[in-house]
């Protein structure tokens, strides 16, 4: 069934720095329920193509659903629209050198992924301990909780979760195996850390965070789409990156940075744009949300730093990953 209680996040904010033309090529990398891609295809008509990446085939279809709406109301204005269903970070592979207007990124879970409990996101309600976002790979949550050496999973939740708890979680997870759903994972987390007054998450929101992020290789998702956009994007061309946490703020501030240090980017924000207090009232998630944006720069040489690569977090060295 066509859902449609998704609303995406600093939509207004996206189309002001994103600056969508009539006739433009846009790439959205985390389609998602087609929300922004939606407003984007509005602006840039008949003429535009919109190419949307989501490596979540559920995700994909609900989108397909969204815009085949959306191409029944624009009729003979509606953009040519491409859709594939792999990581955003393979997107030099399907996309031409300097041949694109505009890159928006939209980071983190779907609310649409969240509110399924049978994807095993969230511990608000049970379900096992999946947490794929690309369903198709074989990696879980549930196989890293249960497999994974306590050194090892500790550095992970300590690194990805930034939970300085990590130590006592990691003993208390291993003592408990098996653990099979959200919610078993979530009591044994609260019953080893207590409650910190000051704080109004749960005690194992960050866990939870940690897992996700390693099972999906987030982070250098993250990285690897942001080394490959300048040379997709043609001079002037606008990339536009929403975060939700810090781990992946830091990365998109880093490399917006060093690119406006070697002329790549010219930044169109110095600070990150958050969404207001209306907009905070009618959709909670946008709380967290942060937006950059950054131009690109006329491209002489786009170098490729040995800093890139020794800049990659520590547990990326500590843990062997496994094949996707």
């Amino acid at each position: 069934m066509l859902q449609t209680s998704h609303v995406p996040v600093l939509t207004q904010q996206v189309l002001e720095y994103l600056a969508p033309r009539p006739g433009g090529v846009y790439v959205d990398c985390t389609l998602g329920f087609a929300g922004h891609a939606s407003e984007i295809a509005r602006c840039i008509g008949a003429q535009g193509h919109l190419i949307g990446f989501d490596r979540d085939p559920q995700a994909l279809a609900l989108a397909q659903q969204k815009l085949d709406l959306l191409a029944a109301e624009l009729g003979a204005s509606m953009p040519r629209i491409t859709l594939i269903g792999e990581p955003f970070s393979r997107i030099a592979a399907h996309l031409a050198p300097l041949s694109i207007d505009g890159i928006l990124a939209d980071f983190g879970v779907s609310s649409m992924q969240l509110d399924q409990p049978q994807r095993g996101f969230s511990f608000q309600a049970d379900g096992p301990l999946d947490m794929r976002q690309d369903t198709r790979q074989s990696l879980t949550a549930e196989q890293v909780v249960n497999e994974m050496d306590e050194k090892l999973l500790a550095n992970l939740i300590y690194e990805y979760g930034e939970e300085r708890r990590s130590w006592r979680i990691a003993r208390a997870i291993v003592r408990a195996r098996p653990i099979a759903t959200t919610s078993q994972l979530a009591r044994v987390v609260a019953g080893c850390v207590p409650t910190i007054k000051s704080e109004r998450i749960h005690p194992a929101t960050r866990t939870f965070q940690a897992l996700r992020i390693y099972v999906n290789r987030e982070l250098d998702e993250i990285r690897d789409l942001l080394h490959a956009v300048p040379k997709l994007l043609r001079p002037g061309g606008r990339v536009v990156a929403i975060s939700f946490h810090s781990l992946e703020d830091r990365i998109v501030k880093d490399e917006f940075r060093d690119g406006a240090a070697q002329q790549i980017w010219s930044l169109l924000t110095r600070k990150p744009v958050t969404a207001s207090d209306d907009e905070i009232a009618l959709n909670p998630r946008a709380r967290s949300a942060k937006l950059r944006a950054a131009q690109r720069i006329e491209p002489s040489q786009i170098s490729n730093p040995q800093h890139r690569n020794s800049t990659r977090h520590s547990t990326r060295e500590q843990i062997r990953w496994p094949a996707m």
